[in-house]
């Protein structure tokens, strides 16, 4: 049992302070959209109220205005998260396959052999091994129990099994609620940035006495790089949410499927 908790301690549980993620990820948007995309290399005569050098994409994406950094921060928050979710629920899967793990625990519950079963979970790890753990020795405790009836204890087992599932799901789907929120906020955010991007680019076509050539280009700059900024956020963040809310399913439905074997095999045997 001590071991098997030494297991759960140092199993990678994600970051919970996504607030402090998203900060960073805004000062590192900042400075890049400043000292890089800014950089006065970038234009004409050095200067960055000037064109863009011909072709020089760093300084037409600096064109896109102070929108540019706030989607950016959305970028920068989606994959940084996506990279924490890819680590914690590759830990949560354990070291093993699943697949093969939840055959082999079914294999030795149906040889009654519960050593062999918490050793696999001692090899294999992650939450669908604390789970299978914790629920084996609530088996072995209902074993050992003489005050309660088959019905009680099998209703103990079960109730054992959703209460470490509970403690371990939180834990799979923390920060995908903050990627699903970015799908949607960096599109808009993209449409912001379009619809003030256009406003400019009118605004340059009203002037009075020509068309201000420089205004006008900057305006549909401004619209046409948060578009393609607002698009790929969004389009990001909806590849990530699915990716690993399927990965979470996986892992649940192996859970449903090696508890219900437990469950199972102590109904038909005692």
């Amino acid at each position: 049992m001590k071991t098997n908790n030494n297991v759960t301690k140092k199993s990678f549980k994600g970051i919970e302070a996504a607030g402090l993620v998203i900060i960073g990820c805004f000062v590192v948007a900042v400075c890049i959209y400043h000292f890089v995309f800014g950089n006065p290399a970038n234009f004409m005569n050095n200067d960055p109220n000037n064109h863009p050098l011909p072709g020089n994409l760093l300084g037409t994406i600096y064109k896109g205005g102070i929108i540019v950094p706030v989607i950016q921060t959305l970028l920068l928050t989606v994959l940084a998260l996506s990279v924490e979710r890819f680590f914690t629920i590759r830990a949560a899967f354990g070291r093993g396959k699943l697949v093969k793990f939840v055959a082999q625990i079914k294999e030795a519950l149906t040889r009654g052999d519960l050593d062999a079963a918490q050793a696999l979970c001692d090899k294999q790890r992650g939450s669908v091994a604390n789970v299978v753990g914790s629920t084996l020795r609530k088996y072995r405790e209902m074993e050992q129990a003489t005050d309660l009836t088959k019905d009680q204890k099998i209703l103990a087992i079960q109730k054992e099994l959703e209460e470490a599932t509970a403690l371990e799901l939180p834990m799979m789907q923390q920060n995908l609620p903050i990627i699903a929120t970015i799908t949607t906020l960096g599109t808009l955010m993209g449409l912001l940035g379009t619809v003030i991007g256009m406003i400019k680019s009118f605004a340059a076509l009203s002037a009075g006495g020509g068309t201000d050539s420089v205004a006008l280009s900057t305006g549909i700059s401004e619209a046409l790089i948060n578009t393609a900024f607002g698009i790929l956020t969004g389009a990001l963040a909806v590849i990530a949410y699915n990716y690993y809310t399927n990965k979470i399913d996986k892992l649940t439905y192996s859970l449903d499927e090696v508890g219900f074997s437990i469950v199972q095999t102590y109904a038909s045997t005692h």
